[in-house]
Formats: structure tokens, sequence, C-alpha cells
């Protein structure tokens, strides 16, 4: 089979990785196995875990939803290089674009703007419109346009057709795509994202799908884009006046561009902190700062507090970002992911950013649900579980357990938390600790990075708890037990969160075993509802 590596560029505002849930799936019957998989005792074992555990198989939909929150395009995880997590994406793509349309139309839209996965999105929506195409099965236009939610995604769609599929774009991808230009392409994003080193520049999209504009000024800013592409040097139009105040700070000469700090004047002119950084050609200094952060989103300022310490940016700046960080809209608005919130943390050098993240911390994980009776947290620390989970490494699929592993149990009523690998250790709870401060002590002496002894873990630390939550990669070791869970009574619901979306399972989904991939609040708000008897629902 023909590798190959996705094109699309990692959104540096996200995780592009994680989020959110899935629903209980039929299981895969033994009957409708072949002869070969099955022994005597209708136990599978052709299948097993990287540790040689008895593995068991997913349908292709719930393969194909854990495969995606939690697949970082070109990472590679412990088990699985990334060639491999591709080309088996594509493959689950392909085929359940075409056996599951109406789910797939709606799963789609969710990736991109219920779980913020934005490459994943994107690939999925563009495979599997191929698929569609090719079987002669409408409803590609609307998929595709749901999938591209940012100014820059339209050309990075057609790079990777165009890369992957050739020049010819199938009707129901070109509209789609022109679908998505008409909404998101305004003065401002050209000016973000309309570069140089951008494969398909907005003037290409254009002249590709001819999108119809949705008003006079955005037909003026297509021709525009279609002149900056071909480099004419014709005059910008009246109603462009964004367009034209960048021009005009563009013209100003260097020396003099360190004098204009006035926010107002850079926000008309549509200047980000990244351009103005390379338009001032110069440090950003603690003023350039100070004039940029009035206009920077919520992302922004987060990924930016150790640059904000580094140049020394005053009291009164600092506290206006703290205030924008803690507050609840905000949270809400920017759709951070909770670990974002703990990159951060991480990365910032000043004591005055841990209280504003810890606040939104505390914001970002709003729907974990307050678990009654006694919970059994197990949080898988692994060495495959020092797989990186973020793209530059600081975080790592057992920080991800962990951290959500806690906040469960900062919810539950009556938790256990256990650290397990080979052997498992009881993490002690202390009243009233902050998340953070949780993390810190866990990490500080609670990862053991050896085997996964699963089935061990939970015959220790089972005691007649009312749920067991499972935060793992699922590549149990095998010492004898055909099913981890099996030490608990069937009548217990076990629920598994699956970290690196591996094709098998280290449990069958039947019964009270449910199996969950992603990670954020939402993800664990689906356990009331599965203990409720909703066990049919996506979160889509």
């Amino acid at each position: 089979m023909a590798r190959f590596n996705f094109k699309l560029r990692a959104n540096r505002h996200e995780l592009d990785d994680v989020d959110v849930v899935r629903r209980l799936d039929p299981p895969v019957h033994a009957e409708r196995l072949p002869r070969q998989w099955i022994a005597e005792d209708q136990v599978i074992r052709e299948f097993s875990t990287e540790q040689g555990a008895p593995a068991f198989p997913r349908s292709p939909r719930l393969e194909l939803f854990l495969l995606a929150v939690s697949h970082m395009v070109g990472s590679d995880t412990f088990y699985e290089r990334a060639d491999e997590r591709a080309d088996r994406f594509r493959d689950l793509v392909r085929t359940v674009a075409v056996t599951e349309v109406d789910w797939f139309a709606r799963f789609v839209p969710w990736l991109r703007t219920g779980a913020m996965l934005r490459s994943a999105s994107v690939v999925a929506a563009l495979e599997g419109a191929a698929a569609q195409v090719e079987a002669g099965i409408p409803g590609s236009r609307a998929v595709v346009d749901s999938a591209l939610q940012r100014a820059d995604e339209p050309g990075e769609a057609v790079a990777y057709w165009l890369a992957r599929h050739g020049r010819r774009l199938p009707k129901p991808v070109k509209r789609g795509v022109a679908d998505a230009v008409r909404r998101l392409y305004t003065e401002r994003s050209l000016l973000k994202y309309d570069t140089d080193a951008a494969a398909v520049r907005f003037g290409d999209v254009v002249e590709l799908t001819h999108p119809v504009a949705v008003a006079p000024w955005q037909g003026d800013l297509f021709r525009h884009a279609v002149d900056r592409r071909h480099g004419r040097d014709r005059p910008t139009p009246e109603s462009l006046a964004m367009v034209r105040a960048r021009a005009e700070l563009t013209a100003l000469p260097v020396r003099r561009r360190q004098e204009v700090t006035d926010p107002v004047v850079l926000g008309r002119a549509g200047m980000t902190w990244e351009a103005l950084a390379g338009w001032r050609q110069s440090t950003m200094d603690a003023a350039a700062w100070e004039s940029a952060i009035p206009n920077m989103g919520y992302l922004a300022l987060l990924r930016n507090l150790r640059n904000f310490d580094a140049a020394g940016i005053g009291d009164g700046a600092a506290a206006a970002v703290a205030a924008r960080l803690s507050d609840p809209g905000e949270v809400a608005r920017s759709r951070v992911l909770p670990m974002r919130f703990l990159s951060a943390y991480r990365a910032a050098r000043d004591p005055r950013w841990a209280h504003p993240l810890e606040t939104a911390l505390r914001h970002a994980l709003g729907n974990v649900p307050a678990l009654d009776g006694r919970v059994l947290v197990l949080i898988d620390t692994s060495g495959s579980m020092s797989a990186g989970f973020s793209r530059d490494g600081t975080l790592r699929y057992w920080d991800a357990a962990a951290m959500f592993g806690l906040a469960l149990a900062a919810r539950a009523a009556a938790p256990t938390v256990v650290s397990f690998s080979v052997g498992s250790h009881e993490f002690p709870a202390e009243p009233g600790e902050p998340l953070l401060a949780a993390l810190r002590r866990f990490r500080a002496g609670y990862f053991i990075d050896s085997g996964t002894e699963t089935e061990q873990a939970l015959r220790r630390h089972y005691d007649g708890h009312d749920r067991v939550v499972i935060l793992t990669d699922e590549q149990a070791a095998f010492h004898g037990a055909r099913d981890v869970a099996r030490s608990v009574p069937a009548r217990v619901p076990v629920y598994t969160w699956n970290l690196a979306g591996y094709r098998l399972g280290h449990t069958p989904v039947a019964g009270n075993r449910h199996t969950f991939g992603g990670l954020s609040d939402a993800a664990f708000a689906m356990i009331p509802l599965v203990e409720a008897g909703d066990t049919d629902r996506w979160p889509f």
C-alpha cells in the first residue's frame, strides 16, 4: 500500500489531536468474522495488543471515530508510525463515507467545530468526497464546506486535493470550497493568511473555484486577491479600507515604524502581532507587545505568556491579560482545549500567571460531571503513554491522562485515583487542592514508565466501586486474562478513555463496557447519559 504524508500544517492555536466522545457501537459479533479468527470458546484470538494481550476489533465507524479524535496528523505514536496512521485514517474515511453516508455527514462538521480538530476534519472531508464522487453519492459539497472554518483552510484544502488527487476538482469539492470562501474571505483574513509562504494563495482559490461574492466589497476583494497573486500593480479599491490602511503603514520608513504604538491605528490596519513583529523589523519589546495586546485573540495571549515576561510588559498590561485569560466568557468563546492551559502553565515563567490559568482551566472543565458513589480512576503511566501528545513534545499522553483523571476525581463524591504500569500506586487526595497543583504532585512521584498491566491494577484496586474509569492507550500486557475488566462485576460500568486511537481495544464494547475517545469536559459528560440509559448517542 502506498504511503503518503499529510500536507496540512497544524493549527498553532489548537492541539490538533483530541476532543470529545463516543457512543456505544454494536460489538463485532463472532459469527461475522472469518472462521479462522474464532476459537472453540468463541474468543477472538487472532487479534492482540502490541504487548500480546487479546484484543477486540471495532466497527469501522467506531474505529474511525476513535482514531479521528486522537489523531495528530503527521505525528508518530508509540506503536504506530505517522504514515501508518495516515493510511488507516484515509482508508476508514473512504469506507465509512460510502457505507454510513448520513453518519459521516454529521461526523465531519462535528469533528471541526465540536472536537476542534482542524487538519483531521479537512482530510476527512476531502477523502470522503473523493470516495462519494467515485461511488456517485451526493452530499459532498456541504461536508467540504463544513470542514473549512478558518480562512487559510480553503487554500490548504485545494493544495491537499491537488497533491493527492490531481488537477481536476469535482463539482462537489469545488462548490464546497467556494461556499467556504464566501464565508471566510475578508480583508482581515487576506492580510493575515495570504502570504508568499502559502502553497495555494487566495487568488488561486478564487480562480479555481469561482465563488460568488456576498457583497460588492467581497467582489473587490476577490479581484484584489487575484491581482496580488499575479503581481499586478493596480490601485486598491476604495471599499477595502483595511487593506489600504495596511499599505499606508507598510509605506512608512523603517526608522519611523517603532513610533506607531496606538492599538487603534494598528487594529484598523489588521495588524496581527505576527505581522507587527515583521513590520517593525526589530525586537518585540515591552512597548511593542503592549500595543499589540488589545488586538490579540485569546489563543494568541495564551501562547505568548513567556514572550510577555521576556519583554517585561508592565503590570497594567499583565493585569489586562490575566483578566482576559480568567474571564469565563472569553474561555467559552475561545473553545480552547483544556490541555492548552496545561501547556501554557508549563511554558510560563512568572508565577503571576498561575492563578488566571488555574481559573481558566476550571472554566474549561466546567462540564465535568459530579459523580456520586465510589469511583475508581486508573491512570496509565506506562512507557507507551510517554509518546508525544502535543506537537512540540512538551505534553505526553500520560499528561493528558493525569489531567483528566484528576479533574474527574475532583468532581467525584468518593474517588480512588491509581497510577498503573508494571505495578500500581494509589494517589492520595488533598481536599481543596487546585488541579494544577495536584498535577505537579502527581508528575513528581507517580509516573511509573514500564509495561501496561491493566488487568492486574483492576484486580488489585477494585473494591466494590460503583464505576471504573480507565485512561489509557489500551495496549495491555498479556498475563492470562482475556478481558482486562473481567475482575469487575458485569453490573458495574467500566469506561475506557482511548488516548491513542489504536485499532484494537482491550475489552469488548458491550453491556457495561464503554469506550470513549477524546479529551474534553464534554467527553466526561457522557457518563451520566450512559448511566441514564441513553446508550445510542453520538456527540453530534
